[in-house]
């Protein structure tokens, strides 16, 4: 077929499982501090930014939220690019955007330009960095996969824990505006990224292949079905154009059963996944709890999230247990665990549940990729992410507005409570006395 007369077979440019490979883990841990990690610290300018421009919790979570939905819908565009021009000059554009929309957004005058250089822009950056870099580490390691992951998706939480603070302190010292002009300085160790990836072709193994072309059979035997026998050769000469778009894009995925399902996990998970981490400052704060102190329930949960990734990454590597077994029982442990945040009032209280949502969003973190490698196969990943971000936008999109409304709904329960709590104790000592 003409699938395999277009595949290459090219000596890798590195062991798998090794060499080089470290530092395409290396890469990777710092594309997932330098995007996700960020994102996860963004909630300690939200504090800054409502008090500047009068806005509520939801106007200003919105930021984040585009910024997220960006990541998702641009996924698909950064495989495509980046298996078209290659990696690494995909991954280095990808970080001069995040810079740029970063350092613009220092200059906003209202929320909308926000909205379009820190949500849009550098969302966008992110999404033409984190893919492509995410993909050739798939590439890279088979048998240390779950482990390669683990460790490069670490980086999130290290750099969560080390900016929070960092972030909290540059805000104090030169406010919002100075913080992020050096927060867009920083985005540019993105390019740095991109330029450690070192190209790797693969040989298309024959059982990835039949995949392909029995997905592309069932996708287009309808059409094909539909024209009359006088048309039939006018389909087959279309073939390798189909071949041509499968090659950048493998629209293929959507009919994969298997792929579906679990880019539905993958909406309900981006509802709840950045939730916590933008809004738990702001919600400690409300509580009473000191600024610092605040800021430190993100540090607490990052180590937390460190110790859970690297752990049950090496888990998952030894292989006692089916990896989507594995997957269940720690989304199960992470919904249960957000259920009790709302119980969380103190200080204390709050240390605990940022230290017990670190460990289960860690466990859950370090192998949901992996599991999309198994269900899909490793020379389908690049398309195979863009897609799953694709589909998970929604989640992304909506999480953070519907999480600010619900903040702002139970804190205004919160203070009616406490009214009404004090208005009892008054008229309880005037009984008494």
């Amino acid at each position: 077929m003409e699938l395999r007369r277009k595949s290459r077979t090219v000596q890798p440019a590195g062991p798998l499982d090794g060499g080089y490979g470290w530092f395409i883990v290396l890469s990777t841990f710092l594309v997932f501090g330098l995007t996700f990690g960020v994102i996860k610290s963004f909630g300690v300018f939200f504090v800054e930014i409502q008090h500047y421009f009068a806005t509520t919790a939801t106007a200003s979570s919105w930021i984040t939220s585009i910024s997220v939905a960006t990541v998702h819908f641009g996924a698909p565009v950064g495989s495509a690019l980046s298996t078209y021009f290659g990696h690494r000059p995909v991954v280095v554009v990808g970080g001069l955007l995040s810079s740029i929309g970063m350092v613009a957004g220092s200059y906003a005058q209202d929320l909308l330009q926000l909205y379009i250089t820190v949500g849009f822009l550098t969302g966008f950056g992110y999404a033409l960095t984190w893919t492509p870099t995410v993909t050739m580490l798939g590439w890279y390691f088979e048998k240390r996969r779950p482990v390669a992951n683990a460790l490069a998706s670490t980086g999130e939480c290290i750099l969560t824990f080390i900016l929070t603070p960092s972030f909290q302190f540059m805000v104090d010292q030169y406010s919002w505006r100075g913080a992020m002009l050096i927060l867009g300085a920083l985005q540019l160790n993105l390019c740095l990224c991109g330029a450690l990836l070192r190209p790797l072709n693969r040989h298309i193994p024959p059982k990835e292949l039949e995949e392909k072309e029995h997905e592309l059979e069932l996708l287009s035997q309808s059409h094909i079905d539909s024209r009359s026998s006088n048309n039939r050769s006018d389909s087959k000469k279309s073939d390798p154009l189909n071949v041509k778009i499968i090659r950048y894009v493998d629209y293929t995925l959507i009919a994969n059963a298997r792929f579906m399902v679990y880019s539905m996990f993958g909406v309900f998970a981006a509802l709840g996944f950045f939730a916590p981490s933008l809004f738990l400052v702001p919600y400690a704060r409300s509580q009473g709890v000191e600024e610092y102190q605040a800021a430190s329930l993100m540090s607490i949960s990052a180590v937390l999230d460190l110790l859970g990734r690297v752990l049950f990454g090496w888990v998952a590597n030894l292989r006692l247990v089916k990896t989507v077994h594995q997957l269940i029982v720690t989304v199960i442990l992470l919904g249960i665990v957000l259920l009790l945040c709302p119980l969380a009032t103190t200080f204390t209280q709050l240390a605990l549940f940022s230290a017990g949502y670190g460990l289960v969003f860690g466990a859950t973190v370090s192998i949901h990729i992996t599991v999309l490698a198994e269900v899909v196969g490793v020379e389908r990943l690049g398309s195979a992410l863009g897609f799953f971000m694709l589909i998970r936008s929604s989640g992304g999109l909506l999480g953070p507005p519907l999480a600010g409304e619900m903040f702002t709904e139970i804190w205004s329960l919160v203070t009616i409570l406490s009214s009404d709590i004090k208005l009892f104790y008054y008229i309880c000592n005037l009984f008494i006395c």
